[in-house]
């Protein structure tokens, strides 16, 4: 990481300055402290993305329907979700009194605190990441789908029907899509030949010019793309398939009881899966940080986290668009999307794949494939 060495040297800098003659810091603790600053500088620039892709959730929602949407706290109402969120953390935290007062406050901890860890593995340009595991795919899948655990804790604890039902109606529905998500990572790897986050990005890097066409979505993957954006849409509980929190028949859903720090913990946890599963399909199908022309100056390697914001963007703007759009799904409709038609249609081209991958790619290379 290129921290370490400004850590290993910054004693040596401050001895210049005070006449200590300090020496080089050791290795380890340059790295312990290069990897401090890395991870809070990611938490915090997390944080205030969240705040932004709330703002823009809002604004999009409310063009939709012709409305202006939030403007009156700062410029063009870009203060409005600071405002709402320093409201929240000025209210009083309300416990029911029949809930489980431990599991009640672990439950948004438990959500946040997963939805943070899945970020380790995320890389934002080549070598941008906190942590490049070879099973990086792997760990994020696990980290991810503890992520039921907190929601389930917080509708058994605050000891209410409609918090109850609604955790068991979100823990049905993000088991059901983390299924065909799975399958969808299982095509993706077969592509890459690897586990690696970074290496799948590198794997879809080529010498043509138009290189967004040699990308894994212009290629047998992209009914994979359009089943991972659903399946997104559900794992998130964003809408068509908010059923947890129908508010004609649950009120808020899971939360409905929570106030003040633990729901906006609640809030975070949501739009921070969010903006990461709309990052995975960046890096997934869309190239990661890779320019889409590969031409010079667009091509250069510091433009790479503006290419994978840009495209981060794109998929959460689709995703915002659905919300206001379309409408609702019936719980059996959710059911029978995840079980009788992603799941076979996933599996499927599961084997698909791995036919082109083992007997045809050797020999043959369509246009746009891999």
């Amino acid at each position: 990481m290129a921290l370490i060495p400004f850590f290993q040297m910054l004693p040596v800098w401050l001895g210049h300055i005070l006449n200590t003659g300090w020496g080089e810091m050791d290795y380890g603790w340059a790295w312990f402290l290069s990897q401090a600053v890395f991870i809070l500088i990611i938490c915090l620039v997390l944080m205030l993305s969240v705040a932004a892709v709330i703002l823009a959730d809002r604004k999009i929602w409310a063009a939709v329907q012709m409305r202006r949407g939030p403007n009156v706290v700062g410029p063009f109402g870009l203060l409005q979700t600071i405002a709402d969120a320093m409201k929240f953390l000025f209210k009083e935290v309300i416990i029911p009194a029949g809930a489980n007062k431990v599991l009640f406050l672990l439950a948004p901890l438990v959500s946040v605190m997963t939805a943070f860890l899945a970020w380790a593995v995320i890389p934002f340009n080549k070598g941008w990441v906190i942590a490049d595991l070879n099973v990086g795919i792997l760990y994020l899948f696990a980290v991810s789908s503890l992520g039921v655990y907190g929601t389930v804790m917080a509708g058994w604890a605050s000891n209410s029907k409609y918090a109850f039902l609604s955790a068991l109606r979100a823990a049905a529905q993000m088991v059901s899509y983390e299924v065909s998500i799975g399958f969808v990572l299982i095509t993706v790897l077969l592509f890459a030949g690897s586990l690696n986050i970074s290496e799948i990005v590198q794997a879809q890097q080529t010498t043509s010019v138009l290189a967004l066409f040699h990308w894994n979505w212009f290629s047998l993957l992209f009914p994979m793309l359009v089943i991972f954006f659903v399946s997104s849409l559900a794992e998130t509980q964003r809408p068509p398939f908010d059923l947890l929190e129908a508010e004609s028949e649950l009120v808020a859903g899971f939360f409905v009881e929570y106030s003040s720090g633990p729901f906006l913990l609640f809030f975070l946890a949501e739009y921070m899966n969010v903006i990461m599963l709309c990052g995975m399909m960046s890096i997934l199908f869309l190239g990661g940080w890779l320019s889409p022309i590969n031409v010079w100056p667009l091509n250069i390697p510091v433009l790479g986290i503006f290419w994978f914001l840009g495209k981060l963007a794109l998929i959460f703007f689709l995703m915002a668009m659905v919300k206001a759009m379309v409408p609702r799904y019936r719980y059996d409709q959710l059911m029978r999307l995840g079980w009788k038609i992603f799941l076979p249609t996933s599996l499927i081209w599961v084997v698909l794949t791995a036919a082109y991958v083992t007997f045809l790619r050797p020999y043959i290379h369509l246009p746009g494939w891999l």
